[in-house]
């Protein structure tokens, strides 16, 4: 790997090629922002979708899902196209952040449709050449190739210089989403136009209202979320922004490795070039994304970040649960594995879309079988709860608040893996943590990994109150532990393991940007109900 290395950008198409092609055109008053898709593609309007805007597809807000199915085998753009019209919406649109790549494949169809060139075109004469990025585009000419970092090993061939995303190989390497090569020196030249609203070194490519109004947040309350036209702001996506930059910086990510944080504030621009899924795919640069992004920013001794212009960050950061990563790191989950979960209606994340709902839809793991703990899967109910099958589905929903408390040997069979994903609420008498107990003891005998995607103590861990439980344990004081015990959930699931003597086969996703002092109100993560009679965080603290 050299400083001119070519590397396969991934998403950061989505922002780099796709999202400025369509504000060039915007700004050109070519295109509408809240024209509805199917003034551009005729036929998109069926299965509900009729009032989907260009806006919606930028924002990630079209009630979409995530990415078109590779199932059965297909390949073009036309295709891609018509099974993106055949897409029923999950959500309807402005009502959730459902990250999706079919917004961007419909987005470069579009920059097509309004300006008769093919987008790979459209962006280098119109953003590429006049900003001297000579390295950046798609399809890259074989005299290239020995400058391009190759990425993944499909059956018996390693991927170098060809697309990693296989629905951008499918449309023959120019999409919307995915497709674009580019350099580090490439991305500070278009960081720097950025930067200078919209001109590098004479060449004007934007208007500066047209970088503002890009890079503003367009999601809509109650979303917390914050999405620019294309750009991530304030999301489970943002680790590239690490710890000190503000909230108003943008950037974004690419499944590949690479990530692009730009910060008006300070004139600074973070890039970080990798080839993360080489060999196997199963790197993983999220926290070093944060922690170079932390380090640029404190190697800006000149800015206070805690200044009245630049508010301290550190109060209003959002936090990520072990949900919310899993969505950014499938890989968490070894590929192909069959899993069950153990959850109910707060197994949810930053966007409130269920764990259930997303390890359902998954490609990348098979749900196999469902638990739910008291209350129920959707936390309504206040006596036994018995066996069910999960809606438009043949999933059995296992009961472990009726005849049995603990997992059969029978419904872990052939599983893989166990999740737990429940919210608790930072109390001994609470069941959760004793269902999840039970739980991983049974996991453990079974020679299943036992997962917790670990969430918050919503009350704050710093305090330790109430008397010890001492001696013989039941369902609601499953463990030596005070009253109010300060632990997250996975910090007792660890416990449990050592002091209970189980040895199961533990694994931890870690809650990201939380400090132990903070209650839930300040997480910038959505109140749900834990159950019937938690229905506020006053409640929790009481």
């Amino acid at each position: 790997m050299t400083a001119d290395t070519i590397f396969d950008a991934a998403s950061l198409t989505k922002v780099i090629a796709t999202a400025p092609a369509i504000a060039l055109l915007v700004e050109q008053g070519k295109l509408g922002l809240n024209e509805r898709v199917e003034k551009w593609i005729p036929g998109f309007k069926k299965n509900g979708k009729g009032a989907v805007t260009i806006r919606h597809l930028l924002t990630h807000t079209s009630g979409l899902r995530p990415g078109l199915s590779p199932r059965p085998e297909w390949s073009g753009v036309a295709t891609a196209i018509d099974k993106a019209k055949a897409e029923p919406l999950t959500e309807q649109p402005d009502t959730k952040f459902i990250y999706s790549d079919i917004n961007f494949i419909l987005l470069g169809e579009i920059v097509r449709l309004v300006s008769g060139e093919r987008l790979d075109l459209f962006v280098s004469k119109n953003i590429f050449q006049p900003l001297g990025m000579t390295d950046t585009g798609f399809l890259q000419p074989l005299a290239k190739r020995d400058r391009i970092a190759t990425t993944e090993q499909v059956g018996e061939v390693i991927l170098h210089g060809e697309v990693h995303d296989p629905t951008a190989r499918r449309m023959g390497g120019v999409a919307g989403h995915a497709g674009l090569f580019t350099t580090a020196a490439d991305l500070g030249r278009f960081a720097n136009m950025m930067l200078n609203g919209g001109s590098l070194q004479g060449r004007r490519v934007f208007k500066k209202e047209t970088v503002k109004w890009m890079t503003a947040s367009h999601t809509k309350p109650p979303m917390k979320i914050k999405r620019g036209l294309g750009w991530d702001i304030a999301s489970p996506y943002s680790s590239p922004r690490g710890s000190h930059f503000e909230v108003g910086s943008f950037g974004h990510t690419g499944w590949t490795g690479c990530s692009l944080w730009i910060d008006h504030a300070t004139g600074t621009s973070v890039i970080l070039m990798t080839s993360r899924t080489h060999p196997d795919g199963r790197g993983n640069v999220i926290a070093l994304r944060r922690e170079v992004a932390t380090l640029a920013a404190e190697a800006l001794r000149a800015f206070s970040f805690g200044s009245a212009a630049a508010p301290d960050l550190t109060a209003r950061r959002t936090v990520l649960n072990g949900a919310d990563l899993l969505r950014i790191r499938p890989e968490i989950l070894p590929k192909g594995s069959r899993v069950g979960l153990i959850t109910n209606h707060t197994g949810h994340d930053l966007a409130r879309n269920s764990t259930l709902d997303f390890l359902l839809k998954s490609d990348w793991v098979k749900l196999k079988a469902l638990f739910s703990p008291e209350h129920g899967l959707f936390g309504k109910l206040d006596e036994k709860v018995g066996d069910s099958t999960y809606a438009n589905s043949d999933l059995k929903i296992f009961s472990l608040y009726g005849e049995t408390r603990k997992p059969l040997p029978e419904q872990l069979a052939g599983l893989d893996a166990l999740i737990f994903d429940i919210q608790d609420i930072g109390c001994r008498f609470y069941t959760y943590i004793s269902t999840m107990g039970l739980a991983m003891e049974a996991a453990a005998e079974a020679g299943v990994k036992f997962i917790v995607l670990d969430r918050v103590n919503p009350i704050g861990a710093t305090a330790v109150e109430g008397p010890v439980r001492l001696g013989p344990t039941d369902f609601i004081a499953f463990h030596d532990i005070p009253i109010r015990h300060g632990m997250t959930v996975g910090e007792l699931a660890r416990m449990f393991n050592s002091e209970r003597g189980y040895n199961a086969k533990l694994q931890v996703v870690k809650i990201d940007n939380w400090s132990r002092e903070q209650v839930f109100d300040t997480t910038g993560q959505p109140w749900t109900n834990p159950s019937p009679n938690m229905r506020n965080l006053s409640q929790a603290m009481l």
